[in-house]
Parts: C-alpha cells; sequence; structure tokens
C-alpha cells in the first residue's frame, strides 16, 4: 500500500516539474523519503521501483542535478543494481545498460575537473556490480572511462581504502572479463597495483 501511495505522490510531483529548479527540489526531497525506504537491502522494493519511472528519473538527475542530487540518485542506481533483480533488469537489454553507463561515463568526466569523492564512490561502485554481469564486464572493458583507469583519481581516493578496493576489482574484473576469461569476483592480481598507484 505503501509503495501505491508513495508512486502517485513521488511521479506526479516529478511529472509537474519537468527540468526546473521545481523539479530537482521536488527530486532531492521525495528521494530523501526514498532512501529511508531503502536502507535496508528489500528486493520488493527494487521490483516495485523497476516498475516505475525510476531509473530514467535517477539518470536525467545524475547528468543535470546539484552534487548533492546526483550523489542521491546515483546512490538509488548503485541500490538497485546491488540487488540480482535490479543488475538482470539492467543489462537485460543493451539500450538500457547504455543509458546507464554513458550517464555514469559523463559523470566521471566531469569529476576530473569538479571532484567529489563522495560522488565518485557511488559511481565505482555502481560500475563494479556492473561488471558482476558477464556481458556487461565485456562491454565495460571497451567503455570504461581511461580516467578509471590512468590514476586520475589516486589523490581523491588516498584516504578512501574502501573505494580504492572496489576499483582494483573492477579493473580486474572488466581485465579478466574482456578477454573471455574466468574470475568475475576473484581478488585482484598484485600486478594491478601500479594502475592504482599504491
Amino acid at each position: 500500500m505503501f509503495y501505491l501511495m508513495f508512486s502517485s505522490f513521488f511521479f506526479g510531483i516529478l511529472h509537474v516539474f519537468p527540468n526546473t529548479k521545481c523539479f530537482l527540489l521536488a527530486f532531492g526531497r521525495s528521494f530523501f523519503t526514498l532512501l529511508l525506504h531503502m536502507q535496508v537491502d528489500d528486493t520488493e522494493v527494487i521490483g516495485f521501483l523497476l516498475q516505475t519511472e525510476i531509473i530514467p528519473l535517477c539518470l536525467r538527475t545524475m547528468e543535470m542535478g546539484s552534487e548533492l542530487s546526483k550523489t542521491v540518485a546515483t546512490f538509488i542506481v548503485q541500490k538497485i543494481l546491488l540487488d540480482d533483480i535490479g543488475l538482470r533488469y539492467v543489462c537485460a537489454t543493451p539500450e538500457r545498460f547504455y543509458a546507464v553507463g554513458s550517464v555514469l561515463g559523463n559523470m566521471v568526466i566531469s569529476l576530473a575537473d569538479q571532484p567529489s569523492t563522495r560522488l565518485l564512490k557511488h559511481i565505482i561502485r555502481c560500475y563494479l556490480r556492473l561488471s558482476d554481469n558477464p556481458r556487461a564486464c565485456v562491454a565495460l572493458h571497451n567503455c570504461l572511462p581511461d580516467m578509471l583507469k590512468d590514476g586520475t583519481f589516486n589523490i581523491s581516493l588516498r584516504d578512501d581504502p574502501a573505494t580504492r578496493r572496489w576499483l582494483q576489482q573492477l579493473l580486474h574484473n572488466v581485465t579478466v572479463g574482456g578477454m573471455g576469461g574466468p574470475g568475475m569476483g576473484v581478488p585482484p592480481q598484485p600486478g594491478l597495483d601500479h594502475m592504482m598507484g599504491i
């Protein structure tokens, strides 16, 4: 019942004020309400959200929102991807994968000029989860932004060992997956440390 009520309210507001400051304000406030219900992994919540327009709305906000609204939207996408149902949904068609991947890629490029460690952390976690899907992993081998591979963010991640490990695991997955080999989810090899500057 809560989900139906929330859906009517939430998406009704967002359709009234598309692409405006009112949209961003409504989006941010509505998402904070949604976040309260996503603090615990809940497949039922994810399944409900996938029946709505949540992913397109998140992607739009990830492209045009403030740093805070981008962070919130990226966190929502991350939570969806961390659930098996959400990962399958995003990777089910090339169009869905491309929509998510291209927005994440553009965000990485923008973070090179305007760093945000908090936002970068969620982006890397999204990429890492996408790499758990074999087909997505092969695609990431070709489209993962170079800035995640060349040490651009080493300074930003210097004090965040968890995100550094995620990035190292991502690079390992993409390298192994791109070669068509086994090993997704296997601990990264020491030889990749130089890519992280550690």
